[in-house]
């Protein structure tokens, strides 16, 4: 049960009216399947994703070191060379050329090294980015700041529901078109993927993150719902949305791991896409798009934000 809030924790952050919605689609991937009707609360979240100088606060205060930035163990990676055990995370390389898109090995490297502080590994810096979303943040990271900022991280539905910004069965966050009036929305990857990049308004020549803020918010004032960043939610990842047989459920919730997942360590969705999302690639620039990933997943692509709910009537 949701319990009362301060005031100061919500400073900043958007409120979210509670309602209903079509969650889902039936058009793009099977995961994401079938739509069915959802009721949420009225819940707070941030405009937009958390960014470096907001983690760097928390890391200053609380001493707090990322999964990234700790020595894996044998436990828990028993497949691994002893010598390949370093702090590190995946960091995205462009291709030289067209590569098969059904193996992601051709451009993600695992980069010791690689953490929050230096997200494409040693050498690279945050200098001049502290308005970029912070990323290269497993789960727990994620978890742990949002506790720290008296928050939590959003449930699957409340994510969409609030990245629709109040245009129920829109395909995109802005819409159903995908570029009204000839203007890009997000920070998403337009040409070839992995390899030919054509950057727009916000972008440079190397795709990579934007400032928060940089396009256009939703309808609800939020930025960067989809996009730029892929973002966790709490939700448990299972490959279909339940079929409810009467009533739209309330505040549902994937609290269970998918009997079957074969990982060590149990995925969560994460939502919205990333600026490594191309059409014909990964078209999850969508509210509806979900993903699973594991929890202790780190890469130069992934963050979040928070959310804050209100006491139950």
């Amino acid at each position: 049960m949701a319990t009362a809030i301060r005031t100061d924790v919500r400073r900043g952050m958007v409120r979210i009216p509670g309602g209903s919605f079509a969650m889902g689609s039936d058009d793009f991937f099977p995961e994401e399947r079938p739509v069915h009707r959802v009721r949420v609360d009225s819940f707070w979240i941030d405009p937009h994703p958390v960014t470096n100088a907001a983690f760097r606060r928390f890391v200053k205060q609380t001493g707090y070191v990322t999964v990234a930035e700790r020595i894996p163990t044998a436990e828990d990676y028993p497949d691994a060379e002893p010598g390949n055990l370093l702090p590190g995370a995946l960091v995205f390389r462009p291709t030289s050329g067209p590569v098969p898109l059904d193996n992601w090995r051709c451009w993600w490297r695992y980069v010791p090294g690689a953490s929050w502080r230096r997200p494409h590994g040693r050498g690279s810096t945050l200098d001049g980015l502290d308005r970029r979303p912070v990323t290269q943040v497993a789960y727990e990271d994620a978890a742990a700041y949002a506790a720290w900022a008296g928050k939590q991280l959003p449930t699957e539905a409340e994510w969409e529901y609030a990245a629709r910004g109040g245009l129920d069965g829109a395909v995109y966050a802005w819409g159903d078109e995908f570029e009204p009036t000839g203007r890009r929305m997000a920070n998403i990857w337009v040409g070839a993927f992995p390899w030919q990049f054509h950057p727009g308004r916000g972008q440079t020549r190397t795709p990579g993150t934007t400032a928060v803020g940089t396009f256009s918010p939703n309808g609800y004032g939020l930025y960067d719902m989809t996009g730029n960043v892929w973002e966790w939610t709490v939700d448990y990842f299972h490959p279909w949305h339940p079929k409810s047989d009467c009533c739209a459920p309330r505040n549902p919730r994937a609290d269970t791991p998918e009997p079957a997942a074969p990982q060590r360590f149990p995925c969560r969705v994460v939502k919205g896409g990333s600026y490594l999302c191309a059409a014909c690639y990964c078209l999850r620039y969508r509210p509806a798009a979900r993903q699973g990933q594991t929890e202790d997943t780190a890469t130069c692509h992934l963050g979040f934000r928070c959310v804050v709910r209100e006491a139950a009537p």
